[in-house]
């Protein structure tokens, strides 16, 4: 079952995956390029500024404003082209790959029938618990944008994502009307609270570009989920039928 569940989790992963960075080049990267202009003028006036830019990025330290010490310090990204569309595609798929095991790990711990139409209808839930539902507090941003404390956000956000994914199961499996209703004012409560925003926001990216942004890069998750819970319905049938199969072969 392990085996099985990695080897549909890494074909998956790798189907839907590659299908999305497809989608992401012509669609989103553009627009993180052109907010990068804005990053750059904003990181001439305040030099100790930095964003994580939405695509694959490690930071090795504070930035060009250097240490205590007075040592400068190097940030390193994959230079644009090909490198950067190759470590893009890279985080991409290994989301889809963490998707498609996160798909797997609850219908198998529910005990539900893996199939295209029910591992599409998670993947919907899927959708909803991690992209559009804390996107309502917290959008996805560019480079330049403005935003709040990075430790405030990570919280309100697995948070949400948690309360909203419980939430939805309880809702849509349980058939007590108060248990439903118990389930709905959960999954507002974290709204209710608000999620951490800036208090003077001062973001260099214009309006219409991020939210243009938002629109497409919440399209593209949603596809993201909707290609991974295809290829995982797909998938994982036959798997199991050619596991059956090996199965009655070695007992035969």
């Amino acid at each position: 079952m392990v085996n099985r569940v990695l080897t549909v989790s890494l074909l998956a992963g790798l189907l839907a995956g590659l299908v999305i960075a497809a989608l992401q080049h012509v669609t989103t990267t553009p627009l993180i390029l052109k907010a990068e202009t804005y990053e750059a003028a904003m990181r001439a006036a305040a030099p100790s500024f930095a964003s994580f830019d939405g695509q694959a990025r490690i930071i090795l330290a504070h930035g060009p404003a250097g240490d205590a010490a007075g040592h400068e310090h190097a940030e390193w990204k994959p230079q644009d082209g090909l490198q950067r569309t190759a470590f893009t595609t890279l985080v991409t798929v290994a989301t889809a790959i963490g998707f498609a095991a996160l798909l797997l790990g609850g219908m198998i711990a529910a005990n539900e029938t893996i199939d295209d139409r029910r591992a599409l209808a998670w993947a919907v839930c899927g959708f909803l618990a991690f992209g559009l539902v804390p996107a309502a507090g917290l959008a996805p941003d560019l480079p330049g944008s403005a935003a709040a404390e990075l430790l405030p956000r990570q919280i309100w956000w697995v948070a949400t994502a948690l309360v909203t994914a419980g939430g939805l199961f309880v809702f849509l499996r349980m058939e007590a009307g108060w248990l439903r209703a118990l389930a709905v004012l959960a999954m507002l409560v974290p709204h209710l609270i608000g999620a951490p925003h800036p208090a003077a926001p001062e973001s260099k990216v214009p309006a219409e570009i991020a939210a243009h942004f938002t629109a497409l890069s919440l399209s593209v998750q949603a596809a993201l989920w909707l290609a991974t819970g295809l290829a995982v319905g797909v998938i994982w049938p036959r798997m199991t039928r050619k596991a059956l199969a090996t199965r009655r072969a070695a007992k035969a």
